[in-house]
């Protein structure tokens, strides 16, 4: 999955993302493999414990990030959050969260773009496409071989920020436009 839907109104738009299976799994296994180490070690006790330290640290920088995208039409704006277990372990509690802060005027589409992923194949994420030419993406991982989890989570932003009417608001306007143009350029022929 690549983002849940944790709240959703006609003005607000909470979507979360936690670390999925794969990634539990290889904190799991990284951590047991210091535990075992340091069970059937017959090391002194600071050996066994910097087993255990260092696998768990491994451990903790293989895990996903939490992140959280926040969609408010009352204050206008996109709050992107992130936590990091492994900053926060490396930072003594002070990093590890990271907010992204952006207004939703700003923001004039939204993609699904693909990326490579090292001997994993293709990973897909949502991007949000700001006026000023400026793209950011809603997650800092991509997902791998779920495309339509992720493409619906850009519908259904699309469908929150009506990005989808305004563009055809402004395809109707412009085909006006160049309606009334050609019936003056029409009008100046004759």
């Amino acid at each position: 999955m690549y983002m849940l839907v944790e709240n959703r109104t006609s003005s607000h738009l909470h979507l979360k993302r936690s670390p999925g299976i794969r990634s539990w799994s290889l904190f799991v296994g990284i951590a047991s493999i210091g535990l075992a180490a340091a069970y059937y070690s017959a090391d002194s006790l600071a050996w066994k414990l910097f087993y255990v330290a260092g696998c768990f640290f491994v451990a903790a920088q293989n895990l996903e990030q939490w992140e959280e995208a926040v969609f408010d039409k009352n204050k206008g704006t996109v709050c992107l959050k992130t936590f990091n277990l492994y900053k926060k372990i490396l930072t003594f509690s002070k990093g590890g969260n990271e907010q992204v802060v952006a207004l939703l005027k700003e923001i004039r589409d939204v993609n699904v773009e693909e990326e490579t992923v090292r001997y994993f194949g293709k990973g897909y994420l949502v991007v949000l496409r700001f006026v000023t030419g400026f793209s950011h993406p809603l997650t800092q991982s991509a997902v791998l071989g779920c495309r339509s989890d992720v493409e619906a989570v850009a519908k259904l932003i699309t469908s929150f920020l009506e990005l989808d009417r305004v563009g055809s608001q402004q395809d109707l306007s412009q085909s006006s436009e160049t309606e009334a143009s050609d019936a003056d350029e029409s009008q100046d022929k004759y």
